[in-house]
């Protein structure tokens, strides 16, 4: 177990912003983990505990101790006829256990290829594409609390799930860290296609199995997204916003063309991205920042731009959008100063 000091997070964020680190340190178990918080660098320092990076902002240097999973074990906990449940270690990185799943043939991850990130923050995002989220799969989440040190487990009700929200995001958030996830995969061919206009790309490109759906998925990403190593970025900077289906329909009268999707009875979601192209910004260039020219809904580092940087940008797109549409813009992307 060893605290570097002084260390950069270029590596360690996928907007690529040169910052450092007071103190960063890596664990490989939670008795590692266990250990580093009951040091003195810990105890008297802010922690950030990070996976890989790919939904953070930092503003600046982050005077505290960052913390990282290097657990990365996959095991068999259950299993039948139907169904398996796989165990994970947070610092999987979650397109390599989307691989396993679809190299084991287990169904359940396939839409969420290539999304950038780790294991553990899976589950505290709720991440989701293509008509499914995570939550739909996990089983457990463990974690361990920051003040006591005990382990503990939450069941998927338990963890309070919702569009792109978990408990950890939320109420929990910064008092535990999470070490492993269980999720539940079904063993007999299960698909879900129905988003879009993906099951005709997927047959466009052959039969429906896993391999090419997510083959599939990852040719429609790669298509519209950046590769974080060429271009800093993470993904999605907004969330896709749930508004009131009387403003919706309010709306529609001068946009007859908004697209939206059904929440419930008196909700609907309506695609972030489309706002913000509506507003021209797609593709517009401000300084060393720019938004993607394929996607809306990216923020992309085009010069060595710094977090502020790229915040000023976000902010500026909120703004537009809200004096256009009378719709908040909520970012994805989590703000640390």
């Amino acid at each position: 177990m060893n605290i570097s000091q002084n260390i950069s997070l270029k590596p360690y964020n996928t907007f690529g912003v040169d910052i450092k680190a007071k103190y960063f340190a890596e664990y490989s178990s939670v008795e590692e983990l266990r250990e580093l918080l009951q040091t003195g660098v810990a105890k008297s320092n802010r922690i950030l505990h990070i996976g890989g990076g790919s939904n953070l902002l930092f503003l600046k240097d982050f005077d505290g101790l960052i913390l990282h999973s290097a657990i990365r074990s996959i095991e068999i906990v259950d299993e039948n006829e139907e169904s398996i449940l796989l165990r994970v270690g947070s610092g999987v990185i979650w397109d390599d256990f989307v691989a396993y799943c679809v190299e084991k043939e287990y169904y359940g991850v396939e839409n969420l290829s290539l999304i950038p990130g780790e294991v553990g923050a899976s589950a505290v995002q709720n991440i989701g594409a293509y008509g499914i989220e995570v939550k739909d799969t996990i089983e457990r989440v463990e974690f361990i609390e920051t003040e006591t040190l005990e382990s503990n487990s939450f069941s998927n009700e338990e963890c309070q799930y919702s569009y792109r929200k978990s408990i950890f995001k939320e109420e929990l958030k910064g008092k535990v860290i999470i070490t492993h996830v269980s999720y539940r995969l079904k063993k007999t061919p299960t698909f879900f296609l129905d988003y879009s206009h993906l099951k005709d790309a997927v047959l466009k490109n052959g039969e429906i199995n896993l391999e090419n759906v997510r083959n599939t998925v990852i040719q429609i990403r790669e298509s519209k997204l950046p590769n974080p190593a060429e271009l800093g970025n993470a993904g999605s900077f907004f969330m896709n916003p749930i508004i009131d289906k009387s403003k919706y329909e309010e709306l529609l009268l001068s946009y007859p063309s908004m697209p939206h999707y059904p929440v419930s009875d008196t909700k609907v979601k309506v695609p972030a991205g489309w706002l913000i192209e509506q507003c021209d910004l797609k593709g517009k260039q401000f300084e060393r920042v720019a938004i993607y020219h394929k996607q809306a809904l990216v923020i992309v580092n085009t010069d060595n731009a710094t977090g502020e940087d790229i915040a000023t940008v976000a902010a500026l797109v909120q703004m537009t959008v809200k004096k256009r549409f009378g719709i908040e813009l909520v970012p994805e992307v989590n703000y640390i100063a």
